[in-house]
């Protein structure tokens, strides 16, 4: 019989111990009241007409975009851009669900994904007909729309897309690092761009200037310039009147949207027969034909000026990690404030309003179609950060009533969205920390932690307004952006850190891909007789891949301007419009930019290295001869040898041979990004942030020299090797600060994730542990955390019936997502991740 703290083991194992469950665990067992039901019955009705559903691709996007860019070839890009965003504003079905207080839906009934074929128009044929065969989310797509697709999308894009024409002028010596075909649909998974798969970085609004200004304002503003520029001058005719005129038109386009759903709430409310349903339909229309064309008025009206603007958003283009809402928190709470003042709004009411948007995000599944970009994102990935905390522009504490919301409803509302971000910092109330604590123990992942004593610095140091540092906001997985500052959207390179120290061990080649030189020939590693020589042949290959890395980059930054461009976007920025530049312009001045090299495997690499210092050259307790026959037999008969490796000293654990080891990566790096960034006229930041691309890297790196075994996920993020951090949680907030380069400004995010057992934060002495933990967190400024709180029996369990654990929710890499969507290899890559029963 379960009990409100402890269960017997449920996995199916031999054992008949008690163990703790979390919050999410309780509620998959029906342990207690779930107060979700009960307590939100409007929203808990909403998420049964879609939960579990396969997402279905919905064609009108793509097709009323194509149609409209068909009709204006030849015209400035942007210019085409805003009418076509107004093609698909006039044309696409509106949809009001049942129940629903917001509306904005871009695609069918159920969960949808919608289609780029500007990004993707040459994946098509490829990959779509094996949406139902693919790993980590499947999608389906019905023969109609398979028609359009074939008929009339596919054959005006041929030739059309960024990816293809990127792929043609791409060196063939760069070609073959990234690619394994010709057509460069296959990544190599060694050095990879992400250009192709998404027309930007991850990106936020500022909501706030429409919720406080509407978008007529916007027109005005745009519509007076335009009669105010110089008509003899060429730089108006050509830059900035397209430009203006864009936002003249894609204003008119979203107002027109909204318009429509006005006039369809009307129509559903004439044929209503329930009064409550008709009042609340009724409500819906009057919002839509106040925002976002005017300022709001009321809460209600800001949540949907807001969403109008996120969904509008995802229309215009295909970020990297979907469009993120920024610090509702605090341009919500004016309004929210002024109607609870008014006695017209309750802390219930706007939760539930706020639940209505959650339901409308996970309707929308953002759905890669080619290879690369379905292996990176797993489960239906999806960053649409909403921030809480942090500071406010004048440096003080932001957190608020509001925020206190947020938290709540992360505990009740049963699905995996939106991903929440706590900002934190070393004034953060001992109330906000202890909430984020005990949301944090409820065991879905949320919210991760950014860190306020980090990320606010470095973002002085490379030039941004204090202010506007202060009032940064969590944006994708675990980046930041200023949103009227950040200028930077091309998206950056990853880089496969063990394959270049396989290259060392392999003369310039790597195993999976035979005898092809995929590096510099470094030469037998049995000839580098000591450590000193060992090591810069790992820096030669690394700096091969770097190399790489920013060719590849630099290419990018000049060609993306030329396909993409987001008048919508762009008229939400401050600068963009001071300039008249659309925000993927190569350079926009008084912008921040920032760039990055993602950086894969960093643990594993760590590991490896300092095993091959410390058991061959060091206390030369094997050869290197005997090393390469174990690692080429994949340990098979060489189990000495690969247990020697593993206790040699790895990163993790605070201990500086390994964590000098993993700066000294680092330090590289930055050194050669610090140098040549410069040329690319950007700071190029070094980052840790692999989504899920560990995995497919790790298909293709052989067995490593830490013990891991041939074609397994490598390292996350920042995070120890799988099993490797063995002196506790606390060490590994150690390592992560102890590897850090602390004099260079040209680094960024380090995504790190830890996972406790519900037994190590439970009650309020767990409350307590975990609020200390995470004070240390911010006391050695690091940059990121995320948690998992769950019994790896769970996950063991879930693996063998995955049907009952439907609804197990696990933090992946910067997002949450339903651990039965993930593939195989990434389902037993969380379950080896360190349990820490212990803070």
């Amino acid at each position: 019989m379960f009990d409100s703290n402890a269960a017997s083991c449920f996995s199916g194992c031999d054992c008949h111990e008690e163990i703790s469950l979390s919050g999410q665990e309780k509620r998959i067992f029906g342990i207690g009241e779930d107060v979700f039901q009960k307590e939100h019955p409007r929203v808990y009705n909403i998420v049964q007409t879609f939960d579990g559903m396969e997402p279905v691709i919905d064609v009108e996007r793509a097709l009323y975009f194509t149609r409209s860019m068909k009709q204006t070839e030849g015209e400035p890009l942007i210019l085409r851009w805003a009418k076509a965003l107004y093609n698909i504003a006039s044309n696409i079905t509106v949809y009001i669900d049942d129940y629903q207080l917001i509306v904005g839906r871009l695609g069918c009934k159920g969960r949808y994904g919608i289609m780029y074929p500007e990004i993707e128009g040459d994946f098509y044929e490829t990959f779509l007909s094996k949406l139902g065969e693919r790993e980590g989310g499947t999608a389906s797509i019905s023969p109609e729309s398979m028609k359009v697709i074939k008929e009339e999308i596919g054959p005006y894009w041929k030739g059309k897309t960024y990816h293809e024409n990127f792929n043609r002028v791409v060196p063939k010596e760069l070609h073959e690092i990234l690619f394994i075909d010709d057509e460069g649909t296959t990544p190599r998974y060694l050095v990879n761009e992400t250009a192709s798969w998404r027309s930007s970085l991850q990106w936020v609004h500022d909501y706030g200037k429409v919720i406080k200004r509407g978008f007529l304002d916007i027109q005005r503003e745009a519509k007076e310039r335009l009669a105010a520029l110089d008509p003899n001058s060429p730089a108006d005719y050509h830059e900035k009147r397209p430009f203006l005129e864009a936002v003249v038109i894609v204003s008119d386009a979203i107002m027109l949207w909204a318009r429509r759903h006005a006039e369809k709430a009307e129509e559903m409310a004439a044929a209503e027969q329930d009064p409550v349903r008709k009042k609340e339909l009724l409500l819906i229309a009057e919002n839509c034909r106040q925002v976002p064309a005017y300022p709001a008025k009321t809460f209600h009206q800001a949540v949907q000026s807001q969403y109008f603007v996120q969904m509008f958003s995802r229309l215009e283009q295909r970020t990297g990690t979907t469009i993120s809402n920024g610090r509702m928190d605090q341009y919500l709470y004016p309004l929210f404030k002024q109607d609870k003042d008014k006695g017209v709004l309750t802390d219930a009411q706007a939760m539930e309003l706020l639940e209505c948007v959650w339901c409308g995000m996970a309707q929308f599944i953002e759905m890669y179609i080619s290879a690369q970009g379905t292996s990176f994102n797993q489960g239906y990935a999806h960053w649409e950060a909403v921030t809480i905390g942090g500071l406010t522009p004048e440096g003080e504490d932001a957190t608020n009533d509001l925020s206190y919301i947020f938290l709540k409803s992360k505990r009740e509302f049963p699905l995996h969205y939106p991903d929440l971000a706590a900002r934190v910092h070393a004034r953060s109330p001992e109330r906000f920390l202890s909430e984020i604590a005990e949301t944090i123990k409820f065991g879905t992942g949320y919210p991760k932690l950014l860190n306020d004593e980090e990320i606010i610095p470095i973002m002085t140091a490379k030039g941004a307004p204090l202010d506007q540092a202060y009032d940064y906001t969590a944006s994708g997985c675990t980046e930041s952006r200023m949103p009227n500052r950040d200028t930077y959207t091309s998206g950056g390179m990853y880089i496969n850190m063990p394959a270049e120290l396989e290259l060392v061990l392999n003369n310039g080649r790597i195993k999976k891909f035979g005898d092809r030189l995929l590096g510099v020939e470094t030469g037998d590693p049995r000839n580098l007789k000591t450590w000193d020589e060992f090591w810069n042949a790992f820096l030669t290959q690394q700096t091969y891949y770097l190399r790489v890395a920013i060719d590849i980059q630099y290419i990018t930054n000049k060609m993306r301007q030329k396909y993409f461009a987001v008048p919508m976007s762009s008229s939400l920025h401050d600068l963009c419009m001071k300039y008249c530049l659309d925000l993927h312009t190569e350079h926009i001045p008084e912008g921040y930019e920032s760039g990055l090299m993602d950086y894969i495997g960093y643990g594993t690499l760590i590991d490896s290295l300092a095993a091959i210092k410390k058991a061959v050259y060091d206390d030369k307790s094997i050869t290197m001869d005997q090393l390469l026959a174990a690692l080429d037999a994949d340990f098979e008969g060489y189990e000495d040898i690969r247990e020697l490796l593993q206790h040699c000293p790895c990163y993790g654990n605070n201990d500086p041979y390994a964590d000098s080891i993993g700066r000294a990566v680092e330090r590289h790096t930055m050194d050669f990004f610090e140098k040549y960034g410069k040329e690319l006229g950007v700071y190029i930041d070094t980052r840790y942030v692999p989504v899920t691309a560990h995995v497919p890297f790790g298909r293709v790196v052989s067995a490593s020299a830490n013990g891991r075994k041939a074609w397994t996920p490598l390292s996350d993020g920042t995070s120890a090797s799988h099993g490797a951090d063995v002196n506790g949680p606390t060490s590994v907030l150690l390592s992560n600060d102890a590897s850090k380069n602390r004099d260079k400004i040209n680094r960024a995010a380090r995504m790190l994730n830890i996972k406790f057992s519900p037994k190590a934060v439970e009650g309020k002495q767990g409350t307590r542990r975990l609020v200390d933990f995470i004070r240390s967190f911010i006391d050695l400024k690091l940059w990121h955390v995320q948690f998992n709180v769950i019994n790896r029996s769970t996950l063991l369990a879930a693996q063998k019936d995955p049907k009952k654990y439907r609804s197990l929710i696990v933090r992946v890499a910067g997002y949450s997502a339903y651990f039965v969507d993930l593939t195989p290899d990434l389902q037993n890559d969380l379950i080896a991740r360190t349990e820490h029963s212990e803070i």
